[in-house]
Order: structure tokens, then sequence, then C-alpha cells
């Protein structure tokens, strides 16, 4: 029997030669050298904490050292004019994330001010010049949603009023990514709505992470840089040598099927099983039938985001009935509307994998939850989009 272990992985992504001399390894510490303004960052498994227990990144500044040129040391030529003209700036929506990301990149966040006045306007004034800088948002619109986004189109618009070059939103979570078409009349289409905000605002390029519907690229009248998260989970799997044989990989729905079939590719071209289900209403789903066999299997189910896991719970329970022995799920973007605590951790699952895209409160935390860092594949995309590198490579 086979094992997913692969002898290369999926996310493996090799170092290339640029104007500065870097090597990028995911899943592991980082550690840069950034003179003369940079920091020493070792982050030590970033927010990838097993089975509920949360952690935060242990960020260190400290001198340099005579074994930083190890393996893993990653050097940037500070000195290149390139890279001092690269800023990166975090909203108030994802701060680790954020933070995660700027150290893995070997440089600091950006000095920023972000406020609330007493009848909820929001103030933002950068904290130093960007004139001529080539600036990235760190800003998911996750819950609070409408809050988050207005906080990201000022944030843009204070880049342009002081003179960026270029203004890129990295939006990890793209929030109104559901209301991408018309089900019902006289409905609105608010993905495209919210593009154009983001575009008007001032934005010259967005970075998103699992889109819920590829067509969203097409709002935009601006690039888009579409990343996945789906490495991120590969390599984990990977590391758990399921025998390929015991896998299936489940899509909750029809709509997931392309996802749930490019996933079982990367895992040894895994089996798929579909549930089919039919939705009464937003956020209410009825489980209907299943498609394929999951007796005696290990059964992997796949969507972009668990919202009130009413779908993905629904579906574990049914192949539970048909067979399964064990049901994991996993899931780039973990919006966790109430009550979606309470069905995850009903013992359905032998494990919920979750990304970093949208923080989890600590009160959200359960045993079977597990938490991975996006931050070294957002990090290396920046890099690439900033030096005008491929961005697809890194998923080849």
């Amino acid at each position: 029997m086979t094992s997913l272990l692969h002898p290369a992985s999926p996310f493996s992504l090799a170092s290339r030669e640029s104007l500065r001399t870097r090597t990028f390894l995911p899943n592991r510490s980082c550690s840069r050298i950034a003179a003369p303004n940079g920091v020493r960052c070792n982050v030590g498994d970033p927010l990838k904490y097993a089975n509920g227990k949360p952690s935060t990144p242990l960020l260190k500044t400290e001198e340099m050292a005579p074994n930083f040129l190890a393996t893993e040391t990653h050097l940037v030529n500070a000195t290149t004019k390139n890279d001092t003209r690269l800023r990166i700036f975090s909203g108030t929506a994802n701060p680790a994330l954020s933070q995660e990301i700027a150290c893995n990149m070997g440089l600091e966040l950006g000095k920023i001010k972000i406020k609330r006045f007493a009848d909820g306007e929001i103030y933002v004034q950068l904290q130093e010049s960007v004139r001529g800088c080539d600036v990235y948002l760190v800003q998911p619109t996750c819950p609070p949603a409408n809050e988050n986004l207005m906080e990201l189109l000022i944030m843009i618009d204070a880049c342009r009023r002081a003179s960026a070059k270029n203004i890129t939103a990295v939006i990890p979570y793209f929030g109104y990514a559901r209301a991408d078409r018309k089900t019902q009349g006289r409905e609105s289409i608010a993905a495209k709505l919210v593009a154009n905000l983001i575009t008007e605002a001032g934005a010259n390029r967005v970075l998103a992470c699992d889109l819920h519907s590829g067509q969203s690229m097409g709002y935009f009248d601006i690039p888009v840089d579409h990343v996945y998260g789906q490495p991120v989970i590969l390599d984990y799997l990977a590391s758990k040598t399921i025998c390929s044989d015991d896998l299936v990989v489940v899509s909750p729905d029809v709509g997931g099927v392309a996802r749930a079939r490019a996933f079982a590719k990367k895992l040894s071209d895994a089996p798929l099983a579909i549930v089919d289900k039919r939705r009464h209403g937003h956020n209410v789903a009825e489980v209907m039938n299943l498609i394929g066999d999951v007796k005696g299997k290990v059964a992997v189910m796949v969507d972009d985001m668990i919202d009130t896991a009413g779908t993905i719970t629904k579906g574990a329970a049914l192949l539970h009935q048909e067979g399964a022995r064990e049901v994991y799920a996993c899931s780039t973007h973990a919006v966790f509307s109430p009550p979606a605590i309470e069905r995850l951790s009903s013992g359905l699952f032998q494990e919920v994998i979750i990304t970093n895209t949208i923080p989890v409160s600590e009160q959200n935390y359960f045993p079977q939850l597990t938490v991975l860092s996006v931050a070294n594949l957002l990090g290396e995309t920046i890099w690439r989009v900033h030096d005008d590198c491929s961005v697809s490579s890194i998923f080849k």
C-alpha cells in the first residue's frame, strides 16, 4: 500500500535568483537578516497549533550572532533600492497574520494609526512615508465584514493620497464572495459591488486567497493574484501518512466538485465522493444522498469555508451512516458563525483542519481543531509580485 508522504511536497517552493538572495521553506522556522532597518524574527511553526491549543508567534529581535548563517537562514540585501521600497501595513482584522507575514519576509510592519471615533467613523493615518513605494495592505474582510471592508477602503485611500507608487490589497478572506450571482429576481451581486469599491478607492492590484468562486476575479478591473491554501493543508495531511488505499476525498456539495477533484489528484489521485444536498434557505442545508463509496474509508471533506457548519456536519453524519471509518474536515476559511463550534465539536470529526486567514478567538477552540498558517504562502507571493515573478509556479 502506498503512502501519502510524497518525496517532494506539493508546497515546496524553489528558490530563485533575484536582486536579493533568499530561500523560502514552507511550514518551518524562518529567519532573515535585513539591514539596516530589518529585524530578525524567529517563528517556530507559527500559528500551527494542534488540537485546539492556541498560541501566538514568538517574535524576537536580537543582535546578529555567529550562527546567523545556518541552513535555514534567509538573507536579504536591504541595500537594494527595490527592497527599501516595499512596505507592508496591517489593518485591525488579523494583525497576527500580518505580523507573521512581515516576519517571514524579514521586514517590519509599517507604522499606521487606525482608530474609531465615538460615532463609529474610522480614522487612518500612515505614520511613515510611502511616496514611490510598493505598498501591501493586509486586511481580510471577515466578520465584522462591513467594518473591516470600510477600514480597507480608507487604508487604500490614505496610501493613494500619500503618493504610493503601487497599492496591493492583500485580502486573505474576501467577504461577500458568495454573493457572486443572482439566484432570484431583484437580488444584488454584492461581490461585484465590493470589487468596484476596492478599485475606485485606488488599489492597483488584489491578492486574494481561495475565493469562493473563480469568476469573482473577473469582477475586478485590476489584476488579481489568486492563491490557494490547498498546498498548506496537503502538506499537513501528507505528514499524517494515511494510506492512499484507505482515503476518499468528499465534496460537501455539487458546487465544490472541481475543488475536491483537484485536491484528490494531489493526494495520490484518491477516489472522489459527493454529498448531494438541497438548500431551503440561507445558512440552512439538508443532505439528500451520497454519490460514491466511503465504507471503511478515511473521508476527507474539502470546502473553501466553514460558516455555520451546517453543510459539513450533515455531510459528516451521512458519511458515518455510509460506513466511513474516520472523517476529516479541511477548509481554508474558518468563519465559524454560531452554532458552528457546537456542531464541529460534537464528535463527528476526527480532526477539523483550517488556516489562519481569519483569526479564531480563543473561546472558539476545541480539541479537534488544528490551525495551519498561510503566512509563508502569502509572504512568498508578495515577494514574487514585488519582483515581477510568476505566482502560478508556486502551485505547480
